[in-house]
């Protein structure tokens, strides 16, 4: 290998080229560069056009309504939009979340600044799979509890949460049930006229979409209104104020039309790859896979390597990128909040690495990369 092997595909993805070239054609003069709110032209009709178009194509793969779908700057934006406004909106009625905390930072912290307004939360750990249960959930069910969220995909384990179950049972309490799922769109099937979720966080550039756009499903039917974290010209429903990015929506509209059409046979494909590279390094007597095999997507792996630093680790292993954890996370050295939430020893959870394979990832570069991380450890464990 000339260049490192990419397996940092739970971090983001490159741009698929068919994605590429509708981005482009979003940007000159003699594209579809207009302001989708100039409606008092042919290049703002245009613009508004692709926008809608793409909203269409976000909507068809999670099988829902084009006006449950409000844009948003990515997963970010959208969980904080959903969390606060929803706890917002329905703080008459109570003041009880409930969450996870394997979650992603921006629902964490958008809990807990929550918490610092007054807000009271149930903080309750995931299995040692990874996977949010019902049981616990149902158990930190208080009078007053408003919003439940908790995410479909892990995105450092890879752990899949039943959010099926987790939607029909707060359906039933009257609680309202947010779902980031970042890390699941165009990876499982999400279909929202079969599963009663009522937001739903999802972002292009974990579908091979540009960075800097995502979207908020809002289930039309769930009976709140939600109030807008930014305001300005009332765009999106009143829901989120901002000039849409006609270039990076309709490239985020393409990337999960894509998705969806190729959903069963990426599956496939990466499930292949996972087991290849796990028979491989399973064999070490120092590897542990945190969470497992069949509660997992097949595109992340997370290891641990018992006495071995996970950042030497990283160090010796120049030609592969891959990461000590969440993206947002790798510029610190404590422990992964994920794993320990699962029980995982801060020890053993700072000499864990994640290996995410994607859309163009080859079998030579797993085999490589397996091959690479064992003759590394036989190096260094001891």
């Amino acid at each position: 290998m000339k260049t490192p092997v990419y397996l940092d595909y739970a971090a983001t993805t490159p741009c698929d080229p068919l994605v590429i070239d509708v981005l482009t054609s979003c940007l000159s003069l003699e594209g579809n560069f207009a302001n989708p709110a100039s409606r008092s032209h042919f290049y703002g009709w245009q613009a508004e056009a692709a926008v809608e178009k793409a909203r269409k194509q976000v909507a068809n793969l999670l099988n829902a309504d084009t006006r449950e779908i409000v844009w948003t700057s990515g997963a970010t934006e959208a969980n904080n939009l959903a969390i606060k406004g929803a706890a917002l909106a329905c703080s008459a009625k109570g003041k009880h979340i409930i969450c996870s905390r394997a979650e992603h930072k921006a629902v964490i912290d958008s809990v807990n600044f929550l918490e610092e307004q007054g807000f009271s939360v149930t903080w309750i750990n995931p299995e040692k799979t990874g996977e949010v249960s019902l049981t616990a959930i149902e158990k930190a069910v208080q009078p007053d509890t408003v919003l439940i969220s908790a995410m479909h995909v892990n995105n450092e384990t890879g752990a899949i949460t039943n959010i099926q179950a987790i939607a029909e049972f707060a359906h039933s309490n009257g609680i309202l049930f947010h779902v980031d799922a970042a890390q699941s769109a165009g990876k499982l099937v999400i279909d929202t006229a079969q599963i009663k979720v009522d937001m739903i966080s999802v972002c292009a550039h974990k579908v091979y979409g540009p960075k800097g756009v995502g979207a908020l499903y809002v289930r039309k039917q769930a009976g709140f209104s939600l109030p807008a974290q930014i305001h300005g010209g009332g765009h999106e429903q009143g829901m989120r104020s901002g000039t849409l990015p006609t270039h990076q929506i309709a490239a985020m509209g393409a990337a999960f039309e894509l998705a969806d059409s190729i959903l069963e046979q990426e599956f496939q494909k990466l499930s292949e790859f996972k087991a290849i590279f796990l028979k491989h390094v399973m064999q070490h007597k120092c590897v542990i896979l945190n969470g497992s095999v069949e509660g997992a997507v097949p595109g992340i792996v997370n290891l641990t390597f018992k006495g071995v630093d996970g950042q030497v680790l990283l160090s010796a292993l120049p030609m592969l990128a891959i990461s000590s954890g969440s993206a947002c996370n790798s510029a610190t050295v404590s422990p992964s909040h994920v794993l320990t939430s699962m029980g995982v020893s801060e020890q053993e959870a700072l000499s864990a690495l994640r290996f995410s394979f994607g859309r163009f990832t080859t079998k030579e570069e797993v085999e490589f990369a397996a091959d690479s991380l064992v003759n590394v450890l036989n190096k260094l464990a001891v």
